[in-house]
């Protein structure tokens, strides 16, 4: 039996008796220690490798520390768009001529740049707009017949890739597949030619896919549209309170110079973080990490912080939207980064109200007076790195009066801040959260991103153990404190969706 499993195997069962973890948990780390490695070259990326030798496979997460809340004013949803683009390929994947695709590349976005401009005139020339469309059109079928459709994929499925997707947050941005370990190589080819070649490729194209996302998940979709309108409200300042989508009209001012100069701020060594778990030699990954991505531009260059501060909110905030849909109700509270010693209290509080069968929320609103459908709180909404939001979504039963159930959720808040919450009660969710951080440490993948996410947010992959530890400390004292000092009227958002009167 392998350190890893054993590992494994003693947190299970340190979870199941409920002991003190202290011991425990720092000699698995000791164990964790002797399997991975960690090493920044000299241009700033960092890698996190983690042997894990069950399986010839080996699970890669790439993590970007830039997402939605570091556009530009007038470039929101332009991370996400990024995003897609990193699948289209490099100089090589992806192309039947890269100089000659490129050359056309460059003349449609003059050409789009122009037309954009025109249109943004008091009184544009309409002529010269439909001259320009219909050109970059040409270019743009032209720029097509260069490219090999879906190489990029094809190629990591031709050689075993499974899991292969990416996606874009307020905080972050990441990608992530998993490959037979004798194709380590192939990784860290593709993975340095999409971010060290960006060819900007189908760059209109996939704006309109992102403009499409928009419309399934927030125009048409209830629950979008809320959580969008919430965010804008609950949200003066901080760029949390933007869409990571986008908003419409950016979506169609960005451009592939904007794209570019994206790319340049934020795409640099130091703001980008590898993960790699399984059947790998250490050795032999510093060796390709040196030869693939040792020449990596930006060298000592820093993407820049958000320095925008969320001021105090100075009463609560409500937002209504009137439709024909399901009635949805959202209670936010500004609260606190994943760094402040509040957050782990105000996660446990945020399930110990609503999460599972056995929550507060759950027995009283849903099981006992039936007045709700569901009831979540999320963590993390919309994100970790900047202070976030203690969120809960209520779903209301058909004919429900929303006021007294909205109502009677404060009283329960209330109950809790004069100290309602039982140690059983604290035990019971603290034991299942403990479980699901070592169910996502239980294979490859969960590793790898884990490991990867800890070390961005905490400075170090290790605190992985450590937040253990700060779970385990929390009291009922804390709960009762985090509850009285964020859950106040001042401090709260209030989102609803109601049904247009007839």
């Amino acid at each position: 039996m392998r350190v890893y499993t054993k590992l494994f195997y003693s947190l299970c069962l340190l979870i199941l008796l409920g002991l003190s973890s202290e011991n425990l948990i720092a000699q698995n780390l000791e164990n964790f220690e002797e399997k991975v490695t960690e090493f920044t070259l000299d241009n700033g990326l960092h890698f996190i490798i983690i042997e894990r030798h069950d399986a010839p496979v080996v699970s890669f997460y790439t993590q970007v520390n830039v997402g939605g809340i570091d556009e530009p004013m007038g470039n929101t949803g332009i991370a996400h768009i990024f995003e897609h683009l990193a699948f289209k390929g490099d100089h090589y994947v992806g192309t039947t001529d890269w100089v000659a695709e490129k050359k056309v590349i460059d003349q449609m976005d003059e050409v789009y740049k122009t037309w954009l401009y025109e249109s943004y005139k008091p009184n544009p020339d309409t002529g010269l707009m439909a001259e320009k469309w219909e050109e970059f059109q040409a270019l743009q079928e032209e720029a097509k017949t260069y490219v090999v459709n879906n190489e990029f994929s094809q190629v990591v499925q031709r050689n075993g890739g499974t899991g292969m997707n990416a996606s874009t947050r307020w905080d972050f941005t990441d990608y992530f597949y998993s490959l037979p370990s004798n194709k380590v190589e192939l990784w860290f080819s593709l993975e340095a030619g999409r971010f060290m070649q960006p060819t900007y490729r189908e760059f209109y194209i996939e704006k309109e896919v992102v403009r499409e996302e928009r419309r399934m998940r927030t125009d048409s979709n209830p629950f979008g549209r809320l959580v969008e309108e919430f965010l804008a409200t609950a949200y003066a300042a901080h760029p949390y309170g933007r869409p990571i989508v986008g908003w419409n009209s950016d979506i169609t001012a960005s451009t592939i110079e904007d794209a570019h100069e994206f790319y340049e701020t934020y795409y640099v060594p130091s703001n980008i973080t590898f993960g790699i778990a399984g059947d790998v030699d250490p050795e032999q990954m510093k060796k390709f990490a040196e030869e693939y991505f040792g020449d990596m531009r930006g060298k000592g260059k820093v993407a820049p912080p958000v320095t925008t501060i969320e001021p105090e909110q100075r009463g609560e905030r409500r937002v209504v939207i009137e439709g024909n849909s399901q009635p949805l109700m959202m209670f936010g509270y500004h609260t606190v980064s994943a760094t402040h010693p509040d957050y782990e209290p105000l996660i446990l509080l945020g399930r110990i109200l609503s999460s599972g069968r056995t929550s507060i929320l759950y027995k009283e609103f849903i099981e006992e007076q039936q007045t709700a459908l569901q009831i979540q709180n999320f963590e993390g909404i919309p994100g970790t790195r900047y202070p976030g939001l203690f969120l809960s979504l209520v779903v209301p039963n058909t004919g429900v009066d929303l006021d007294s159930l909205e109502q009677s959720i404060y009283d329960e808040f209330d109950e809790v801040k004069e100290g309602a919450i039982t140690q059983e009660q604290l035990d019971r969710v603290r034991t299942n959260l403990r479980a699901g951080i070592i169910r996502s440490l239980a294979n490859n993948t969960g590793l790898a991103s884990y490991f990867v996410n800890t070390h961005v947010e905490q400075g170090s992959w290790k605190d992985v153990f450590n937040q253990l530890d700060r779970y385990e400390a929390v009291t009922l004292e804390d709960l009762q404190r985090v509850a009285s000092t964020y859950l106040t009227k001042k401090n709260r958002t209030v989102g609803l969706t109601v049904k247009i009167d007839s």
